[in-house]
């Protein structure tokens, strides 16, 4: 996969949580996580790349504040409609 993608879980039509899938090969696993912003979780590969973010609040996550963690793990920014399903409930 090399094409960042957001998937949503819903309970009763609102989001209680999402998955930012980062580039990855079908090889790569999580080995550890790491807890940062409010409600985000980077899972990292054994040699330490990131391949995903748990956003464990999805009413508390902005695009800038997703973007500030792209960015400080060295990847592209994601866009406004990336987010679109997260408020979409």
């Amino acid at each position: 996969m090399n094409e960042p993608y957001l998937e949503v879980t819903f309970r009763h039509g609102r989001p209680i949580a999402g998955y930012y899938y980062l580039p990855r090969s079908a090889k790569d696993k999580s080995q550890r996580t790491k807890r940062i912003e409010p409600g985000l979780v980077i899972d990292f590969t054994r040699e330490g790349k990131p391949i995903g973010i748990e956003i464990l609040a999805p009413d508390k996550i902005t695009l800038a504040v997703l973007n500030k963690v792209l960015r400080d793990l060295g990847l592209h920014p994601a866009k406004r409609a990336d987010l679109a399903p997260l408020k979409a409930a």
